[in-house]
């Protein structure tokens, strides 16, 4: 992802919620647009990319349609479910997305570390399932701060305890598994 990227998916939800009530959802979907448009260099690579492009344009065309803030709050619900997508069939289709981000600073991974790659690939989609989840409950039924707060801070701040819980785990993990006597492969 482009820092450009980054920055826009960040800001999505404070910038619609500083926009609700000033600027029509017509010309707020343009930020939906700009989101995507972010995604263009990586369609060449990456399905889930190309899936969650199309599906932005349709909720911005549907915002602009419609002139509705409805399609506008639905999308972290669906990149929640566009990374669920992804890492799900990355468990049926190995290696697991964890796995190969793994190997990125170690191509070499003992078969623990691919054990534990899959598992935490299956914790990340939990993590999706219940914040997107969490997504879809605030833009149907709470109020524009509580979807802002939601999905602009809270969201974030649980994937950063995420991230930071399992790198904790994966210190434990691997000083666990230096400390065991060395076992032949065959055995």
């Amino acid at each position: 992802m482009t820092v450009l990227t980054v920055l826009i998916t960040l800001l999505y939800p404070l910038a619609i919620w500083l926009a609700h009530g000033r600027v029509s959802p017509r010309l707020l979907a343009l930020i939906l647009i700009l989101a995507a448009a972010t995604r263009l260099p990586m369609l060449a690579v990456n399905k889930t990319s190309r899936w969650l492009l199309l599906s932005a344009l349709v909720l911005a065309a549907t915002a602009i349609w419609n002139n509705a803030l409805l399609p506008l709050k639905l999308y972290p619900v669906l990149v929640n479910v566009s990374m669920l997508c992804a890492f799900s069939y990355s468990l049926f289709a190995p290696p697991t997305i964890i796995e190969r981000l793994a190997r990125l600073t170690e191509p070499d991974l003992p078969d623990y570390a691919m054990a534990y790659t899959r598992r935490v690939t299956q914790v990340w989609c939990g993590f999706f399932v219940v914040n997107g989840s969490l997504a879809m409950i605030t833009t149907l039924w709470a109020s524009q701060a509580v979807w802002t707060i939601y999905n602009g801070v809270v969201a974030y701040v649980a994937m950063g305890v995420l991230f930071a819980g399992e790198y904790m785990v994966r210190i434990v993990v691997k000083r666990r598994h230096r400390a065991l006597p060395s076992r032949p492969k065959n055995v």
